[in-house]
Formats: C-alpha cells, structure tokens, sequence
C-alpha cells in the first residue's frame, strides 16, 4: 500500500471516522442540527487516464468538497491508477468555512465482470457510514460549488432520496468538424431534457451517474425494499434509471438541482454516440415495457417512466412524418406532381424557434449552440442520427437477442463495428422498395394515393407544430441549464 492508495480489501481498516467511514452520532438529538454532514464520493473509473486528474482536482478544489473520495478502478487498460495514485492521500486547503481536509483513495479491483455496476457498489461499502454518497464518473467536472449545492439542496427536506446536477457536454478540446457538431447535438440534446425535468416540479426521472448525490439511508432503504444486497443491480442497461426508479418507489424524491452543475465527456464519433444511446434506450424500453424480461418487472405505470414514454411517442411521430415526407417528395418528382406551398415553412420555423430558444437557456452557451439551432440543417440531421439510435433500441429489444451493450459501447468508442449504420441501410431499402412498387401503379393510383398521402402528413404535422408552438411560449421561470 502506497500511502493510503489500496488495491484488494474493499474495508479501510483505520482507527478515524475518516477511514472507517462510521460518523458519530450526538447524545443529544439536538445536537443534530449542527452536526456536519459527511460526504463520501465515489468516482468508478474505467480507461480514464486522460480525465481522472481533471475530475480530481476539480472534487479537491470545490468550495465544500467531499470528505473521502475513492476511487475505484475497474477493468482497465490504460493509466488510469498510476495517474490517479498521484493524488491518494490527504489534502488540506482554507475555504472560506475554515480548513477543508480531504482523504484520496485508489483502489484497483481488477477484472470485475459486473464494470461500473460492481465499481459502484464496492465504493458504497467504503462509505455506507457517511450520511451522503456523491457518485462522480471518471469523466465529470464539477462547477466550484457544486457539491455544496447539492449538499444544500438535500438536506434541506428529508424526502429528498437524491438529486442529480444539470449536465453539460464538455465541449473542450475538439477537432474535427464531426466532433463539433456532435458534441453540439449532445449539448441541445442534454439542454432539452434538463429544462423539461426543471420545468415538472424538479422532479428528475433519472439520477444521473454522472454527478448525483444519495442519500445514504435512501439507499438502504432501497436494498430492504428490493431484497438487494447493494443499491446497484445490473438487471437493467441503465443501472442509474432503475436505482432511481428504486428510490421512487421506496417512498423518496428524485430531484434535479436548480443550481449545480457539471459538465459530462461527450461522444466525438458516430460509433461512440450509437453505443451509449443505444444502451440507454434499451435499458428505458426493458423499464417500461410490461412484463417480466428479466430480473426486474417492467413497470409501464411507474410516474418515473411517464417522460420516457412521452419522448419515445414522440419520436415515433418524428420518424412517421420524416419518412411520409420523403417518400411523398420522391413520389410527387416521380410524376412532376410537386407543388411547393408556403405555409410548409411554418414547421421549420417553429423548429429553428425552438431550439433557438432551448440554446438561449444554455448556461454556457456559445456560438457554435447558437448556430446549430440557428441553421435547422444541422439540428435535422442530428435527430436523424437519434432516429437511428432509437430505431436499433426497439429491434434489439423485440429480436430478444443476448447482447451485453455495456461491452457494445465500449467496442464502439474503440471505433469497433459497423452496426451504427443499419438503421440508414434499411430506410435506403424501404424507400428503394416503395420507389418500385410506386413504378409499377397507375398515374391514377399513383394520383389518388398522393391526394391521401399529403392532406395526412399535413395533419400530423400541424400537430406537432402547434406542440411546438406551447413549448416555445413556456415559461422557463428563471432556469438555465
């Protein structure tokens, strides 16, 4: 043991609270309300060499940092341990509430068969005895005060089972004009979701693994609930959702915070950002879906999954009038039937004042989040993108293949595999295959199915422009993300 850098027994067996994570409990119940919280952190890390010493220096840097942080490696590759063995130990510093000490701890688990999930759980039974557990990714940079305000935030109503941080993609450090434009897809993207869960109350559907706070005795409650023996279970792609959901159900609320903020690695390529939206969709489809798939009971009904529900109708509608509205063009040239309308701007429009206005409430907002809301081609072609993400989703699901996504991703962002593009080949197949059958009707046919085919595309669309239409006059009531 180097310092107080471990490798194998996940217990600290020292003789302080530090160490052992066990706080003391006043005599006087009184007493209580002046005790100071304890906060262990528990960064998981894998293959994060590259951003393990920004995210550490962040958490020792913060206004009201953690009083542990470990972190624990797993199954990796890279430098990961060696760059974060050079923060283990403790590490003082005067903040404006007085000395702030902070105790570093990296242990290297090995091959663990459960990835982040069992990095996670190891790291709760080293800071069970803390009253908070703040989960950080290997790859998340904190604002200043943002674990003070999440600290704030939860003990400020004990209801509060955890409270999640506004995200931002980090956009720093990018190259080609392909990572630009989807990291500033991602950031609309986070921007979107954040401001919906700001707006419905705070409540936060998923607590994020990213950079969320626990309650700890929420988190136990959870594992007697749930006959678990630790708060993560890998029964679901998306281990976060479901703990949240688990925490819902246990009788506490998920929130978001109104004032916290961190900022997220994104994903700089095509087969990167397939992988990880492809394993959140399925891990939400197998949440909702009605059943039993697994382990874990689909709970279609859970008031958690309602968003999820909405944002996956949603996007039905979105790929029913992309795909109505091409196949209607091409069909249209076919027989020099096309009549341009100007009321068709309409749409566009309401899109550009959108997203216009979600890149408005960005905190951080810079040119390029202006631009890609500005000029619609882009913001067009990124949920193109997502189509194909939700569209590969659905079909894992219902092919009921055996597929470990966790590893999927990680081959993806290894610039393995070429399954991103099955979603563009098949649409290419369909509408090559209506192109033919629609080569083989009558000009009458053809006529009568073309006056059918518009005046319903035109319905559908109105009524997403008028849904449009409501979310742009919504008041954002002061909140930024």
């Amino acid at each position: 043991m180097i310092g107080p850098m471990e490798f194998n027994d996940p217990f600290v067996d020292g003789d302080t609270a530090a160490l052992t994570g066990q706080v003391t409990v006043p005599d006087d119940p009184r007493d209580l309300v002046t005790a100071r919280a304890m906060v262990g952190c528990v960064v998981p890390a894998y293959n994060e060499g590259a951003t393990i010493s920004a995210v550490l220096d962040s958490l020792l840097t913060q206004t009201r940092p953690p009083d542990v942080i470990h972190v624990v490696v797993n199954n990796t590759t890279d430098d990961t341990v060696e760059v974060a063995s050079h923060y283990a130990g403790v590490h003082a510093r005067m903040t404006a509430e007085g000395e702030q000490v902070v105790e570093v701890f990296v242990h290297d688990i090995g091959e663990n068969p459960d990835k982040k999930v069992g990095a996670l759980n190891y790291g709760f039974f080293l800071v069970e005895g803390y009253d908070f557990l703040l989960g950080v990714d290997g790859d998340t940079t904190p604002e200043p005060t943002a674990v003070a305000d999440l600290l704030a935030e939860i003990q400020s109503d004990h209801r509060i089972g955890g409270i999640s941080a506004i995200y931002s993609i980090d956009d720093t450090a990018l190259n080609s004009p392909m990572e630009k434009f989807l990291i500033a897809g991602q950031r609309a993207q986070f921007a979107a979701f954040n401001m919906q869960n700001l707006l419905r109350g705070r409540n936060m559907a998923v607590l994020g693994g990213q950079f969320s706070i626990f309650s700890v005795p929420a988190l136990r409650d959870v594992m007697r609930h749930t006959h678990q023996q630790a708060p993560w279970v890998k029964d679901s792609e998306v281990e976060d959702s479901l703990l949240s959901l688990q925490i819902k159900s246990a009788g506490y609320l998920t929130k978001i915070s109104a004032t916290a903020r961190a900022h997220v690695g994104g994903m700089t390529n095509l087969r990167a950002l397939d992988g990880q939206q492809v394993k959140w969709n399925f891990g939400a489809i197998e949440l909702m879906w009605p059943g039993q798939r697994g382990d874990t009971k689909g709970q279609p009904f859970h008031p958690n999954l309602r968003l999820r529900w909405f944002e996956h109708f949603s996007m039905v509608l979105n790929i029913i009038t992309r795909f109505l509205f091409v196949t209607l063009l091409i069909c249209s040239l076919w027989i020099d039937a096309f009549v341009f309308q100007w009321w068709w701007l309409i749409p566009p429009t309401a899109a550009i004042v959108l997203n216009m206005r979600v890149a408005r409430s960005m905190h951080y907002r810079n040119k390029r989040d202006t631009l890609f809301a500005l000029l619609l081609f882009p913001a067009e072609f990124y949920m193109w993108i997502r189509i194909g993400h939700f569209v590969r989703a659905w079909t894992k699901f219902f092919s009921r293949q055996q597929t470990d996504n966790w590893a999927a991703q990680a081959r993806a962002e290894r610039g393995a595999g070429q399954a991103y593009l099955l979603p563009y080949l098949v649409a290419l197949g369909l509408i090559a295959i209506v192109i033919g059958v629609w080569s083989q009707l009558s000009l009458g046919t053809q006529s009568d199915l073309l006056a059918y085919g518009w005046p319903v595309l035109g319905v559908i669309t109105i009524a997403q422009t008028a849904w449009m239409g409501i979310k742009i006059l919504r008041n954002y009531r002061g909140f930024t993300v």
